[in-house]
């Protein structure tokens, strides 16, 4: 069954003594690729080490999450950012408003957050965005997002059907991770609201690994899990979705 892991942490720590296995478990599994998210400067930087490494087939993005916008500085931090979309990344982030840790102010996170969505409009590049308990606000930059052309995806989603209405009316996709194989999710009906040329699916590991995995160390190639539940819900055969999933997620990174 064939599928691509859209957001990914494997520049971490986490995978620094099997990252070579990890990626030939992925593909194993049918895995056409895995998208290598940095959440920072510096995992950027290992990104897009690691996908020199499987030209093809690791794709890298760069940008600065919110729990890390009190220190982002528009003055360098943006101008990095910009340089990393024309060195090769595929997209801006993971970046956003994460108002259930509050790890930065508030305004700080919304300073971060419109600013690398600028470096998105700018450069062309979509958008990873990481949003909890922080709707109102995202629904409101989200919208602004759209009209400006800004494409995006809200990942690891697990939010209300209003934002998600919200996002995909500014022409967004939505993300779903092995949250949606755990027992206590019970909200099938958004599930089958994304569109199925708006759906992704993830890993974000090294977290949230799906069941029956839950409680290990998360890795790509366990996205399956993920893509047969989906699957399930909506109806459809796992190896239809998982090509429409393929075909997804090439296009919304414009991936080659």
């Amino acid at each position: 069954m064939p599928f691509i892991d859209s957001h990914a942490h494997l520049a971490g720590d986490g995978f620094a003594a099997d990252r070579t296995d990890v990626l030939a478990r992925l593909r194993a599994a049918g895995g056409e690729g895995v998208v290598c998210i940095g959440e920072s400067l510096a995992a950027a930087a290992g990104a897009r080490a690691l996908a020199d490494t499987a030209p093809g087939f690791v794709w890298w993005t760069a940008g600065v999450h919110p729990h890390d916008a009190a220190g982002y500085d528009p003055t360098t931090d943006g101008p990095a950012v910009r340089a990393a979309m024309a060195d090769g990344a595929v997209a801006v982030g993971e970046c956003g408003l994460d108002y259930h840790y509050d790890h930065a102010p508030r305004p700080l996170q919304r300073r971060a957050f419109a600013d690398q969505l600028a470096i998105a409009r700018d450069t062309g590049r979509p958008v990873v965005v990481h949003t909890r308990d922080a709707e109102e606000d995202t629904r409101a930059m989200v919208e602004e997002a759209g009209v400006a052309g800004i494409r995006g995806v809200l990942h690891c989603y697990t939010g209300s059907h209003g934002l998600a209405e919200a996002a995909l009316a500014a022409g967004w996709s939505v993300s779903f991770s092995g949250i949606v194989t755990f027992k206590k999710w019970d909200d099938l009906a958004l599930l089958r609201l994304v569109p199925d040329d708006r759906l992704l699916v993830e890993s974000d590991s090294p977290f949230l690994a799906p069941v029956p995995n839950r409680g290990k160390r998360n890795e790509p190639a366990w996205c399956a899990y993920t893509v047969h539940r989906l699957a399930e819900v909506r109806g459809v055969a796992p190896a239809v979705l998982g090509r429409q999933l393929v075909a997804n997620t090439r296009s919304f990174f414009r991936l080659s």
